[in-house]
C-alpha cells in the first residue's frame, strides 16, 4: 500500500502495490532511446517490473491501520512479519512466470534490506535510511528470508546460465544493468506515490544504466502543473505521460480499524487517477 502525503485536512491519494507496479511498468515499456538501451530481455523485464511487489496482495486486500495517522498502513508502517513474508512471496510469484523474473524480483527483495546493492541514493523519507530496517523482534525471521533469497538467486542463476538462450542474461554486467533499471523505475514511482505535488523537489537518481558498461545520473525537476523535466531523458521521444490509479482516503474513524473493514472500505471508494507528464530537460 502506498499512502501519499497530503496537506493538513486533505484526503491522501492511496494506491495498492499492484497500482504502484502498473506505474513502474509504464516506465519500463517507454524506457530506451539512442542514449539509453531498451530493456533486454524485454518481455521478461516488463513482466517483473510490473509485478515485483505482488507478494503484497494479501496485505493490500486487508490492510492494517497506522495508529498514528489512522490511515491504511503504507510502506514502512506495515507489520514487520507481513513485510518479511511479502518480500518472500514476490520472488516466488515472479518465478512462476519465468526464472529470470524470479531472479530479478529476488534481487529486488534482498536489495531493499541492503541499500539496493549500493546502486541508489533514493530515500523514502528525507534523512531516512537507504534500507528497509529489520526490527529487532523479527531479526531471525528477516535474516532467514534474506538468506533464502540468496539461495534462490544462486539456484536461478545456475539454471539460467545452463540454458544457451538465457546464458547472456545472467552475465554480471547485464544482470545488474537490468537490476538498476528496475530500481530506477521503482524509486521514480515512489517519488510520485509517496509525495504530494507540493513536496516534490528536485530529485537526483544515480546509477541509471545507459548500457551494461555505463551509468549516468538523471535529475528530475518539477515544472509545475504535474509536469517534470528529466535530464538526460531516458524514455523514447521527447514527452511521456503516465497514469497512476488510486483513491482518495481521509483518516479512518475508530470503528473502522479492523483489517477486513478497512479493506472493504477502500474497495468501496471510487477510483481515480493522477497523471504525470515527463519532458526532456
Amino acid at each position: 500500500m502506498m499512502v501519499q502525503n497530503a496537506k493538513p485536512g486533505e484526503a491522501h491519494f492511496v494506491c495498492t502495490m499492484r497500482e504502484h507496479n502498473d506505474l513502474c511498468g509504464q516506465f519500463a515499456r517507454a524506457y530506451g532511446n539512442d542514449r539509453f538501451e531498451r530493456l533486454d530481455p524485454f518481455e521478461e523485464m516488463v513482466y517483473v517490473v510490473s509485478h515485483h511487489d505482488y507478494g503484497w496482495d494479501e496485505f493490500d486486500a486487508n490492510p492494517t491501520v497506522d495508529p498514528k495517522t489512522r490511515m491504511p498502513a503504507g510502506i514502512g508502517a506495515a507489520p514487520a512479519d507481513m513485510t518479511i513474508e511479502a518480500n518472500r512471496r514476490s520472488p516466488q510469484y515472479n518465478e512462476a512466470r519465468h526464472l529470470y523474473c524470479g531472479l530479478l524480483a529476488s534481487m529486488h527483495s534482498w536489495g531493499l534490506f541492503n541499500e539496493r546493492y549500493g546502486y541508489s541514493d533514493f530515500r523514502v523519507r528525507k534523512g531516512g535510511s537507504l534500507s528497509v530496517p529489520i526490527p529487532s523482534g523479527n531479526r531471525d525471521a528477516g535474516l532467514a528470508m534474506l538468506e533464502g533469497e540468496k539461495e534462490r538467486q544462486k539456484r536461478l542463476r545456475a539454471a539460467l546460465a545452463a540454458r544457451p538462450e538465457t546464458r547472456a542474461w545472467v552475465e554480471e554486467k547485464h544482470l545488474f544493468q537490468n537490476y538498476k533499471q528496475l530500481q530506477f523505475f521503482d524509486t521514480l514511482a515512489l517519488y510520485f506515490n509517496l509525495r504530494h505535488e507540493s513536496e516534490r523537489a528536485v530529485e537526483v537518481y544515480t546509477h541509471v544504466p545507459m548500457t551494461a558498461d555505463r551509468d549516468t545520473t538523471v535529475t528530475v525537476t518539477p515544472q509545475g502543473g504535474l509536469t517534470y523535466a528529466l535530464a538526460p531523458f531516458p524514455f523514447a521521444g521527447q514527452r511521456l505521460e503516465v497514469v497512476c490509479q488510486g483513491r482518495y482516503v481521509k483518516p479512518l474513524p475508530e470503528g473502522e480499524m479492523a483489517p477486513a473493514r478497512v479493506g472493504a472500505l477502500l474497495e468501496a471508494l471510487p477510483k481515480t487517477t493522477q497523471i504525470y507528464t515527463f519532458v526532456a530537460g
